[in-house]
């Protein structure tokens, strides 16, 4: 009877030797979590379980009207849950969806940062943005380009967030530049790519 045991119990080790699947890894390249990629990660879950969140969100201008109603969906679904949303003006597109989701939702969880000031927007932000309470502008920045003041509201933007969601193509220099500086600020990062 002790043979047949043994018999089955060294059946059984060969088994388990051969489901077992033995990679050598001399040849490759190991990669060590630091001490500084680990805090990074418990900050980046301590944000992500945070019943309400600053989430920003930004993006192109040129979407189309079903991107549109997504990112609209989304903001208003972000809002119901507790969050505030932060974005800059625009008639059309990314930041238009995302005040409008906020304002039908709760338009106290929104924030608006303006690159400029409500004067130098364009006749349909300036209609889009009445009724928003909690607007920043910037005369400071009133000598500035459009364009040069816009990367510095996008900056404000993420520095006043615990999260960014941003919807952009693969060619946007700015937008791109704004999900860098929002990764080095060690803020969670969603990026939706539309082309």
């Amino acid at each position: 009877m002790t043979e047949i045991k043994n018999f089955a119990d060294e059946e059984e080790q060969q088994q388990q030797q051969q489901s077992q699947i033995m990679v050598p890894v001399d040849d490759m390249d190991v990669a060590h979590a630091s001490p500084d990629t680990v805090d990074e990660l418990a900050m980046e879950l301590a944000t992500i379980k945070q019943p309400a969140k600053r989430i920003a969100i930004i993006g192109s201008r040129n979407l189309a009207i079903t991107h549109q109603q997504m990112i609209e969906t989304l903001t208003t679904a972000l809002v119901q849950q507790g969050n505030t949303i932060i974005t800059s003006g625009g008639s059309c597109g990314t930041n238009a969806a995302a005040i409008r989701g906020a304002m039908k939702s709760n338009p106290d969880k929104l924030k608006v940062i303006l690159p400029q000031t409500i004067g130098q927007q364009p006749s349909d932000v300036q209609d889009q943005l009445i009724g928003v309470p909690n607007i920043v502008e910037h005369a400071d920045r009133a000598m500035m380009t459009l364009a040069d003041a816009s990367r510095v509201c996008n900056r404000e933007i993420i520095d006043d967030c615990n999260q960014l969601i941003c919807f952009l193509s693969h060619t946007s220099k700015t937008l791109h530049t704004a999900v860098e500086y929002a990764e080095e600020g060690h803020k969670v990062v969603t990026v939706f790519y539309l082309d």
